[in-house]
């Protein structure tokens, strides 16, 4: 390995503490439900109906059994009962489904669509006739009713995914528990989430509570308050989201040990260490820990956070998206491809593609990227020999087609759509890209099955259509691999312009420091990573915000808000520290 590991520091559970909030949060069933009597009763009505609404993968049993029925309710609803039939909604979305097992199209639906406008009138006129309190429950709970009392039940995409492995959990209007997993992921990222969110954020504005149901048996509450002013503090200083680990049938060792991970765990291939879209964020008020979808930070202050231009440009998504693929004691990635702009909006209903790049933090000394075709090679030969591969009849002649580049710590490799590209096996890469991360068309798997068993799945007729048969080892070697500009430097540190490439929106600085660095987001979020030093600390010049702590390889976001910022290392010994940050370039 080209640097040695360090004594393990990296912070798997970052926190945000709420300030002037210490009481707004509660934890366990039964002081939440002490909680929202109070409110109720505060109302001094004869009549209240609260309403909870859902994410979809909350465990609904649990409310039902442990709130629901220490609230003395006179009637209860649940929203299912308004919700259209399992083959309405599969007609509904089999569009967007597809019969691919991993690729579907971007749903556009909104929620009332999967609903009964008739059942739902009939359930209006029973909340109307009851007296008392009236619970009404469940994912589109708000559809029947806004109610008098707004609870949001919220779960992070991370959680549902792995309730989907452990088989506790199908996808929202379908009983298809048993179904393969990919399948159930395609459903929700597609379909489910998107409509979701679009149902969730007004909710969430005005909602009189936020209820994580991240932890069975285990939840936590807070006002919703106390909620948005956990954002907006948010949005004005650095932080960082909870990064999730995952093995591979490709995974290395590297991470384990660095980051002191499971040491039983067989490997662990990726670290999702910014991916708002599916990672968590937490926050603390006084003693209790609130853990809620960092997407609920993006759908609700994207302006702050991304700011004017990058929000303008992306609406409500967080573009940028830093996580790691450790191959160190592991196996070579699949060779793939990633979709052009105008095929993943055509095919997909996505608008912008999955651009990216390897930065290089540790390697072994025979280890390589993957990169581009050769030189003169016919692309229907390559074509060929990649069905015949898929077909089992031979293993794909990687060496005659594929260009294959040593890496050393600190390379950067640029990967615009349409590179044919992997990791070999010895690096452990920081991965820099677009956010739309499942739009990998796999060429060749190297004749693997995945952890389940099952054959992973390659589509090389996806990936015939966006390969840039130009992208041969003469230009890839001119235009991908170590395009580093100097661009100034001071006293204790210098600044270097390390890519993307310029069909790729990201634009990426490296610093090497050994005294304070002063930067600023010029309006747009920054992300940045420590890829050299242990630690350094992330000041505001005009004391904003408190000072951030940041280790080795952890990945934090600035907000576009925080403005001008300073970094520097903790102990300024004279060892050179370095920071590789991206922002979205225009």
């Amino acid at each position: 390995m080209s640097s040695p590991l360090r004594t393990a520091s990296y912070d798997k559970s970052p926190e945000i503490y709420v300030q002037g909030f210490e009481l707004a949060a509660c934890e366990g069933w039964e002081t939440i439900a002490r909680t929202l009597l109070q409110k109720i009763t505060q109302r001094s009505a004869t009549k209240t109906v609260l309403v909870i609404d859902c994410y979809p993968g909350v465990d609904l049993t649990e409310l039902q059994d442990h709130m629901i029925q220490a609230l003395p309710a006179t009637l209860t609803v649940d929203a299912d009962q308004a919700k259209r039939s399992e083959a309405d909604i599969h007609a509904l979305i089999k569009r967007n489904l597809t019969d691919d097992r991993v690729f579907g199209v971007i749903s556009c639906h909104q929620l009332d669509e999967f609903f009964d406008s008739d059942k739902i009138r009939d359930l209006q006129a029973k909340i109307s006739a009851a007296e008392g309190l009236v619970v009404v429950y469940g994912p589109g709970a708000a559809l029947i009713t806004r109610g008098d009392i707004l609870v949001y039940a919220d779960l992070a995409r991370w959680e549902i995914q792995q309730r989907y492995r452990r088989g506790e959990l199908g996808n929202w209007g379908v009983n298809n528990t048993d179904e393969d997993i990919l399948r159930r992921y395609k459903r929700a990222f597609f379909i489910e989430w998107r409509v979701f969110d679009r149902h969730k954020t007004p909710l969430l504005k005005s909602a009189d509570f936020i209820l994580d149901t991240n932890r069975p048996q285990h939840p936590v509450m807070v006002s919703g308050e106390a909620f948005h002013a956990g954002l907006r503090q948010t949005t004005a200083q650095p932080f960082r989201v909870v990064p999730f680990f995952d093995p591979g049938v490709w995974g290395g060792q590297w991470m384990k040990h660095q980051f002191d991970l499971d040491p039983e765990a067989p490997n662990y291939a990726w670290c999702f260490d910014c991916v708002p879209e599916e990672n968590s964020l937490l926050m603390r008020f006084g003693n209790v820990r609130v853990e809620i979808p960092s997407q609920d930070l993006v759908l609700l202050y994207p302006q702050a956070l991304l700011g004017e231009k990058v929000h303008a440009r992306f609406g409500a998504e967080f573009p940028i998206r830093f996580d790691f693929l450790d191959t160190i004691g592991g196996q070579n990635l699949s060779c793939q491809v990633h979709p052009l702009t105008e095929y993943i909006q055509q095919n997909f209903g996505m608008h912008y593609t999955q651009d990216e790049s390897y930065y290089i933090l540790a390697a072994e000394p025979d280890a390589e990227v993957y990169l581009g075709i050769k030189t003169g090679i016919e692309p229907q030969a390559m074509l060929e020999d990649l069905r015949a591969a898929q077909r089992g009849e031979k293993a794909f002649d990687d060496e005659k087609f594929i260009n294959r580049f040593p890496a050393k710590a600190h390379d950067h490799f640029l990967i615009p759509a349409g590179t044919v590209h992997c990791s070999g096996a010895g690096t452990m890469v920081l991965e820099i890209s677009a956010t739309p991360y499942i739009f990998t068309f796999k060429l060749w798997d190297w004749g693997r099955v995945g952890l389940d068993g099952l054959p992973r799945p390659v589509h090389i007729e996806h990936g015939e259509q966006v390969i840039d048969w130009q992208r041969d080892t003469a230009w890839v070697q001119s235009h991908l691999i170590n395009h580093i500009e100097p661009l100034g430097h001071g006293e204790g540190w210098r600044e270097e312009r390390t890519g993307l490439h310029e069909r790729e929106f990201i634009e990426t600085r490296r610093h090497w420091f050994s005294e304070a660095v002063d930067h600023h987001t010029e309006g747009r979020v920054n992300v940045l990573n420590l890829v050299q030093g242990d630690e350094a600390i992330v000041e505001s010049p005009d004391h904003r915000f408190e000072p951030f702590t940041v280790h080795y390889a952890e990945t934090f976001i600035i907000p576009a808000a925080v403005g001008a910022y300073r970094i520097r290392p903790v102990n300024p010994d004279g060892k050179t520290l370095a920071t590789l940050k991206a922002w979205v370039r225009g």
